[in-house]
């Protein structure tokens, strides 16, 4: 078939959508109606420093006592129901999702001072491999498209690997990650406002580490962003 062929195909016969939780056919979306309910939006309240859900438009009790390393952070869902699934998802071949997620994040980072250049948390080598690809770098990739804003690729690098972190506290996610991270592009860094890509915020240890990282090297501010975050809930 001639170029021409393949685009009027395309234009006569658009390529089906399904939806990316369900896989129901949808028409022109990434979800369908009924699973689009099950994605919590960022929409409410949130913590000023760490962008959180939160039941009050208040700083929440654990940036107060214990300060995040990231100037302030935002993110366009809230981490639970259809939101972890598209994550799961993403994080599971379906790579093509980033373009997704960068336009939500998009719309966030306009919450943010002017930022200079993008950084997206780093994966070892060999977990780069076993997946297929770095999902925050996609992100950061498709991000700095829609921003008009440079990528400083390798600006971290994850030296060695840390063990899984979903079952421990942050205590724990401290120091399963100290030595995991050295910089690595110090000059693009230096005085710049950093804005830092990952793909989900919980206890945020992950993003200090790195935070760190950026701060040494002379960075100006770090900022966050992430597709989605745990809700902040007080213990009583």
């Amino acid at each position: 078939m001639s170029k021409l062929g393949e685009l009027l195909g395309k234009f006569l016969f658009p390529r089906e959508f399904t939806c990316d939780i369900c896989g129901v056919e949808t028409f022109k979306s990434n979800l369908c109606p009924v699973c689009y309910e099950t994605v919590v939006f960022n929409n409410g309240y949130v913590c000023p420093v760490c962008g959180r859900k939160t039941a009050f438009p208040v700083i929440c009790l654990e940036c107060k006592d214990n300060a995040p390393v990231f100037k302030k952070a935002v993110s366009p869902l809230v981490y639970e129901d259809g939101s972890k699934i598209l994550i799961a998802r993403f994080k599971n071949g379906n790579s093509y999702l980033n373009e997704y997620f960068a336009n939500l994040i998009a719309e966030k980072v306009k919450e943010l001072p002017q930022i200079d250049s993008i950084v997206y948390v780093p994966m070892t080598e060999k977990a780069v491999r076993a997946r297929g690809y770095n999902q925050a770098e996609l992100i950061a990739q498709s991000l700095a498209k829609q921003l008009n804003l440079p990528v400083i690729k390798n600006a971290v690098i994850k030296q060695k690997d840390s063990k899984e972190q979903k079952q421990l506290n942050r205590r724990e996610r401290e120091k399963n990650l100290k030595g995991c991270f050295k910089i690595e592009n110090r000059t693009e860094i230096k005085n710049k406002n950093i804005l830092l890509v990952d793909d989900v915020l919980t206890t945020g240890a992950t993003s200090d580490a790195v935070c760190k990282i950026l701060i040494s090297a002379g960075a100006l501010n770090v900022f966050l962003a992430t597709v989605a975050s745990v809700e902040y809930r007080a213990e009583i």
